[in-house]
């Protein structure tokens, strides 16, 4: 362990229609074995004994699988370490001394409420489109009677890591969602359990996901490389020839 300082640039906002600003902090005697969050937390409680308002950031689990904790580090989301969220990355990353640049996930479809703290109810109208199987599967007992090859149950569950967090639409300079959205969309079609509303899923979903003001996706690969669960861009491909298969079965 060792004990380090760092300055930091970290964009405060006091709320959704007034304007921000990034601001200068110092923390000192940073413990290499903090995580990014508890550095945070250290400041916020200089802050808070100086009478100062606390800097407002997301987190709830801390164990990288809530997706709740989104922060653009030096410009990347979650920060340097490929595979990680940021309440995944440490403080030993970063030498003595060194600059950081905090900020929020920056999108039309994610608004700024306060500091580091977006809106990311679009994601959670995108899943409610058709984001789920909504007939009866029975319990447990009932979904293993069901034979369903290794690589495929092992390629849903890659999709099905998928937690949320939005780093996809922070890394991409158009703001899309794609990736999040082909990851939920992936998941359920290669299942038998999906079957059925497969193509009435894809349809609902993509139209959600257009109509809350995310971007196009252009196929570079800047939300594959940044998730922390690192799901891979080919599932944008299945969406869209599912989608299209979809639209032309319906004759539209």
């Amino acid at each position: 362990m060792a004990i380090i300082s760092v300055k930091l640039k970290i964009w405060r906002q006091p709320g959704p229609d007034a304007p921000g600003t990034l601001v200068d902090y110092t923390a000192d005697n940073v413990s290499t074995d903090m995580s990014f969050l508890e550095m945070l937390d250290v400041v916020n409680e200089t802050l808070i004994a100086s009478g100062q308002d606390a800097i407002a950031f997301d987190s709830d689990c801390r164990e990288g699988i809530c997706g709740s904790c989104g922060l653009v580090i030096n410009g990347v989301p979650h920060g340097p370490n490929r595979g990680a969220t940021t309440c995944q990355l440490h403080m030993r990353s970063f030498r003595n001394g060194a600059e950081i640049t905090v900020e929020p996930w920056r999108a039309k479809a994610f608004p700024v409420i306060k500091d580091l703290i977006v809106d990311r109810s679009a994601f959670d109208r995108i899943i409610a489109a058709g984001g789920y199987v909504s007939f009866n599967t029975g319990g447990a007992p009932d979904g293993n009677a069901i034979p369903i090859a290794r690589d495929l149950s092992e390629t849903a569950m890659d999709s099905a890591q998928c937690i949320s967090c939005g780093a996809c639409v922070a890394a991409c300079k158009n703001a899309a969602a794609h990736l999040f959205t082909s990851a939920k969309i992936t998941h359920l079609a290669l299942l038998p359990q999906g079957q059925p509303e497969r193509y009435r899923r894809v349809v609902r979903m993509v139209d959600q996901m257009d109509s809350e003001g995310f971007g196009m996706c252009s196929n570079e690969a800047e939300c594959e490389a940044v998730c922390p669960k690192e799901i891979p861009i080919s599932n944008i491909a299945k969406m869209y020839r599912d989608y299209y298969k979809a639209l032309w079965k319906a004759g539209r």
